[in-house]
């Protein structure tokens, strides 16, 4: 353990420091795919029972309108989020009839991308635009990969943690430019060890061969059953190039060091022209089939496995609402969908981020260049690809380390965190969480990639029947348990209101959707400089 984290640590233990980190908040969303019960793509439109995807806080639809996404509200309580992510997942099954939820991140099996039906959402300015984005998405990248799913973890201390914090590390004051300094600071460390994430809880080693149909595999998959397709030691295809990659984005430069820097880099990239997308209708005269032509259409187009982020205004870019207020939450972009859940994520996963990512904040964290970025990128890929090979070497400070040499290191670190935050919660639910997953470093096939493939392999089973069966066994237990959080008729009054809320918005329009897009991408970001 470096002396500084030793340090910070022992200061945050004392008794005026130490309940000022409980408090974390948290919120998730978890995306999966409706199917029909022979485990092909459902046909089916976005059901009116489930609210409207455009206003429901809880149940929306991603990139198509067969592929759900559940969002709950922010909590300080794990057990909460996860009654309320059940809940979600049980009102919504009892709207679908005979339809289950895709249990695993990498998709069922599709015939052709054509039947993939872009996420519809009203006739409203915001709603054509959600949409129109969309189809954007589709001429650039094709609709088969956004058909991947994932879970996201939305992540914040506790507001009353930052004045101590600034006090251990000998800051006046814990002003917002303070706290998002911080926050970046704790975003480049996760981007050096996100490989770690990746390795324990990557779940997509296996793929449909329909996911790649037409196209040249870039990896030398071997095949199980009738047509599944995997890598030995993969982690998280979900994670590698056939996922989500746009090859101009490679060109960009979007970093970390401050807030100001990765706002500069991102505006950057919404606003730079793209040669490649150039032929791309984006105007109302040759029909709008993209918002417009530049390398990104929005901010949510860059793709990155964790993002600083601020809850944004009704009209109001993420870039603008970073540059007037600063960072709020961060936001773990790298988490497929967990199989062993039948919500996608498990509580010990969530305990084990919250010490990951205090440890990214209490650990020193130099400016990380772009240059460094691309070397933590291909230690991420090295990972995705063979995370689970022996003696795989990873780059760590320009010279090459063993991953589990290194990992072994991180998690004598994270154990000291987590002994620090069972202090304050009391109990030891932290600690085990780490002894749970440090079981992953001592034999690979305890990882959840490890277990899936281990499974497939020794029934010799195809991906798909055995997804179609974990996803009719969560199905049946969902059904079958009571609401914890919510009731039924609590959740039917929400999809009403959205409805309502819905119509609201599109009466309300005035504008054109020219203009309203004019509107929309007018702004350009202020700085957050003057607070410091």
């Amino acid at each position: 353990m470096s002396s500084l984290l030793k340090q910070r640590l022992a200061e945050l233990s004392a008794a005026e420091h130490l309940p000022s980190i409980v408090g974390i908040r948290r919120g998730l969303e978890r995306e999966c795919l409706r199917i029909q019960p022979n485990g092909t793509l459902a046909s089916t439109a976005h059901q009116a029972a489930l609210g409207s995807a455009l206003t429901h806080p809880l149940i929306t639809t991603d990139f198509s309108e067969t592929l759900l996404e559940f969002i709950t509200p922010v909590s300080t309580d794990i057990e909460t989020t996860l009654a309320q992510l059940a809940d979600v997942h049980t009102f919504t099954l009892k709207q679908l009839a005979d339809e289950r939820l895709w249990p695993l991140s990498m998709p069922c099996y599709i015939a052709h991308e054509d039947e993939i039906q872009l996420a519809y959402y009203g006739s409203s300015n915001v709603g054509r635009m959600k949409t129109l984005y969309r189809q954007g998405l589709k001429r650039r990248y094709g609709s088969m990969m956004q058909a991947i799913s994932g879970v996201h973890f939305n992540f914040s201390f506790p507001q009353g943690f930052w004045p101590h914090f600034a006090a251990v590390i000998g800051r006046d004051e814990a002003s917002q430019a303070f706290i998002s300094e911080q926050y970046l600071a704790l975003v480049r460390n996760y981007k050096r060890m996100a490989w770690l994430i990746v390795y324990l809880f990557g779940a997509s080693p296996a793929l449909c061969s329909s996911f790649i149909k037409g196209r040249e595999a870039r990896y030398p998959f071997q095949q199980l059953g009738k047509g599944t397709l995997y890598l030995p030691y993969a982690t998280s295809l979900r994670m590698s190039d056939l996922g989500y990659t746009n090859s101009a984005q490679s060109r960009l430069k979007v970093t970390y060091n401050s807030l100001d820097e990765y706002i500069a880099g991102l505006h950057q990239a919404i606003t730079l022209p793209s040669e490649e997308y150039a032929d791309i209708p984006c105007d109302a005269k040759q029909g709008y089939q993209q918002l417009n032509s530049n390398i990104l259409q929005i901010e949510n187009e860059f793709y990155s496995t964790i993002r600083p982020k601020r809850t944004t205004e009704s009209g109001e870019r993420p870039t603008c609402a970073l540059a007037a207020r600063g960072v709020e939450y961060i936001e773990v972009r790298a988490l497929d969908v967990n199989p062993f859940s039948p919500v996608g994520i498990s509580a010990e996963q969530m305990r084990f981020l919250d010490v990951f990512l205090c440890y990214c904040l209490l650990q020193e964290s130099p400016e990380l260049s772009h240059a460094d970025q691309l070397v933590t990128e291909q230690n991420l890929k090295k990972v995705v690809t063979d995370g689970r090979r022996q003696n795989l070497e990873l780059m760590q400070q320009g010279a090459p380390r063993l991953m589990l040499d290194w990992a072994e290191e991180i998690f004598a670190d994270l154990n000291a965190v987590a002994a620090w935050l069972d202090q304050a919660h009391g109990g030891s639910s932290y600690q085990d969480s780490i002894r749970r997953f440090y079981l992953s470093l001592l034999d690979p096939a305890n990882t959840y990639s490890g277990r899936l493939l281990g499974e497939l392999l020794s029934k010799q089973q195809d991906n798909g029947p055995y997804a179609l069966n974990l996803a009719e066994q969560y199905r049946q237990q969902l059904l079958a348990r009571d609401y914890q959080y919510y009731d039924e008729p609590a959740l039917q009054t929400m999809a009403a209101q959205s409805h309502q809320q819905q119509a609201a918005v599109e009466a309300a329009d005035t504008l054109s959707f020219e203009q309203y897009l004019d509107d929309y991408f007018a702004p350009k970001p202020c700085s957050l400089e003057s607070e410091r």
